[in-house]
């Protein structure tokens, strides 16, 4: 289902009220729902009639276009910037033509809309990153990119929840878990949230990973 044609927020929360009002009123044989930037992808299981089912959402589309999503939460997400933290920042600042200091101060004083969770359960896709910032993917992907990670991927910024593959640019490192593996909806970060990134120390760090269990 394509809701537009590029990445907006009008766009983001139309798709966040469809989602919503499909997660409290399930339709019959749709059994995931997968967001996007500008779409949604609705997977149905094989008893399921397609044509039923794209009739019921856009009689859901009519109903709730004038209607307004949940509203999100502020989380300020500490992180550990540089070093063997964030890897990659130096890749940034060859891209940019920034200072690492510029890098981190124009990282963290914006406030990221959460437009959806993808790649791996719980990794939040975050919207408004200052554009001087963007850099392309890394040619090689990790096999492994640590818990935590903030990155940046394009005109994108990210953090990876769990230890996973990865070719994003990694620019440092939050001590916070931030999705509940077991209890999703008790994550600390969820679509239609902003995030605001804030620079620690690295004792600051090791204080909030040993609290937090990271």
């Amino acid at each position: 289902m394509e809701l537009g044609h590029k990445i907006s927020e009008s766009t983001h929360k139309k798709i966040f009220t469809l989602i919503t009002h499909l997660i409290r009123n399930p339709i019959h044989g749709v059994v995931n729902i997968h967001p996007g930037y500008s779409s949604m992808l609705l997977t149905l299981d094989k008893m399921a009639n397609i044509d039923d089912t794209i009739r019921v959402v856009e009689n859901i589309l009519d109903v709730v276009q004038n209607s307004e999503p949940p509203e999100g939460k502020l989380v300020e997400v500490p992180v550990l910037y540089g070093g063997n933290y964030g890897k990659d920042i130096q890749r940034v600042v060859q891209f940019s033509k920034l200072s690492e200091g510029e890098i981190i101060q124009r990282h963290q004083t914006r406030n990221y809309l959460v437009y959806f969770l993808g790649f791996s359960p719980g990794f939040p896709y975050l919207g408004g990153m200052d554009q001087d910032l963007t850099t392309p993917r890394i040619q090689t992907p990790r096999k492994r990119v640590p818990q935590g990670s903030v990155a940046i991927a394009g005109g994108q910024t990210g953090i990876y929840p769990f230890p996973s593959p990865g070719g994003w640019n990694l620019i440092g490192r939050t001590p916070l878990k931030i999705f509940n593996i077991s209890n999703p909806q008790n994550s600390l970060i969820q679509m239609g949230d902003k995030v605001q990134f804030k620079s620690i120390s690295k004792d600051k760090y090791e204080l909030l990973k040993e609290s937090n269990g990271a």
